[in-house]
């Protein structure tokens, strides 16, 4: 009792020291200088995506999907032929992505983010209704058209040939989806959006909710003990936080309170369930720009997900703390090397500047500064869903 009292204590001292006013004035002096360094690639981006027209999963079809046109599909990442039977059930190669899997539906999603991501980012800094008008005419062929819109529902993501025709491990897909709900929430009361447009569109992520939180699908992905728990409070939350559900927001801040700081975050602030994995170090960063990210958009004034402290004195800070040096130098990292894709990380990881928002630390800004703000490479846009720190600065 004594110490659990101790270490209650410490919890709240450190959620002082990290006034509520000291953590708006950085904030203040980060969204400037982010503005500063990315404002020129960022509307060059923007300018580029208004001349694009939209793709959704209606344009590319494959016989592998069980679903029809209007279903989102992707073959699972690490299942390849077997050598000793080519035509019957995949094998698993953890780790080893399969060139010839079907991405066109993901290819599509990751560039429809990427378009509402830079319109909307462009919005936020000129305030430009062009930006806006561009942005809808991707929401509506996505979740309103009905001759290209997306079923609210990952049936078929991540299927394996000859055994199943879609798994809960595939709604991790949908986090390709987080900066287009924080995008619509940018730019939801600007002038040119059409109201009733918009509840329709508010409403594509009502009926997600619904069977993302219901179907034996969601509710396996939510009980997943690593990463994939992370991401699936991460959809929930953004779609909960842009459809106004209070609940759900209630429920995944006390679910990351109870179940994913506690199954994820070791004493020494690793990430054990990630380093077990073929990409240790990818898979770190990518649950750790998913936490982080989670933490931004659950924390109130009263209930900061930045400084909760376990009553054994874990939090994310000890965890951001323990990858920090191997981002700032991948030479010293201490776990095997990612069997793929190892020179391409690290870039600006998210969780840097989400870090520097909260906690008066220069090093977090000077690390994300220097790397790599736009990069290029799939596999890294794959497991970068958080890609415009601009949408991030104020809401």
């Amino acid at each position: 009792m004594i110490q659990s009292n101790y270490t209650k204590l410490v919890s709240m001292i450190f959620a002082i020291s990290i006034s509520v006013a000291s953590v708006a004035q950085n904030q203040v002096a980060i969204s400037k200088q982010v503005i500063a360094i990315l404002k020129d690639r960022v509307i060059k981006a923007a300018d580029s995506s208004i001349l694009l027209s939209p793709i959704t999963v209606t344009a590319n079809k494959t016989d592998r999907s069980a679903g029809g046109i209007h279903d989102f599909y992707s073959d699972g990442d690490y299942w390849w032929p077997n050598p000793a039977d080519v035509n019957g059930p995949y094998i698993q190669k953890d780790g080893q992505s399969n060139p010839n899997n079907f991405n066109a539906h993901r290819l599509a999603m990751i560039r429809f983010s990427q378009i509402v991501g830079n319109l909307a980012s462009a919005y936020a800094i000129t305030h430009q209704e062009r930006y806006v008008k561009a942005a809808m005419v991707h929401l509506k062929a996505w979740f309103i058209n009905d001759s290209t819109y997306m079923n609210p529902s990952l049936l078929y993501a991540q299927a394996i040939k000859g055994k199943v025709t879609g798994r809960s491990t595939g709604l991790i897909d949908m986090i390709q989806l987080t900066e287009v709900a924080q995008g619509i929430r940018i730019m939801e009361n600007a002038k040119s959006v059409n109201q009733e447009e918009l509840k329709k569109i508010k409403y594509w992520f009502t009926q997600y909710l619904n069977w993302v939180t219901t179907h034996p699908y969601g509710v396996e992905e939510r009980e997943a003990k690593n990463n994939h728990g992370t991401c699936w409070i991460l959809q929930v939350a953004i779609f909960a936080k842009l459809t106004g559900d209070q609940a759900l927001l209630d429920y995944c801040s006390n679910r990351v309170k109870t179940v994913i700081y506690p199954n994820q975050l070791a004493q020494d602030g690793s990430l054990p369930l990630e380093l077990k994995r073929t990409k240790p170090y990818g898979y770190s960063l990518f649950d750790l720009d998913a936490l982080t990210a989670v933490a931004k958009i659950l924390s109130t004034k009263s209930d900061n997900l930045f400084t909760y402290t376990l009553p054994d004195g874990r939090n994310l800070i000890k965890t951001i703390e323990y990858l920090v040096p191997f981002v700032m130098d991948k030479s010293t990292w201490t776990f095997p090397k990612d069997v793929m894709y190892w020179d391409e990380w690290p870039v600006a990881q998210p969780f840097l500047f989400f870090a520097a928002q909260q906690y008066n630390d220069k090093k977090y800004f000077t690390t994300w500064e220097r790397l790599e703000h736009f990069p290029t490479n799939g596999e890294v846009l794959r497991n970068l869903p958080i890609r415009n720190p601009i949408l991030w600065l104020d809401k």
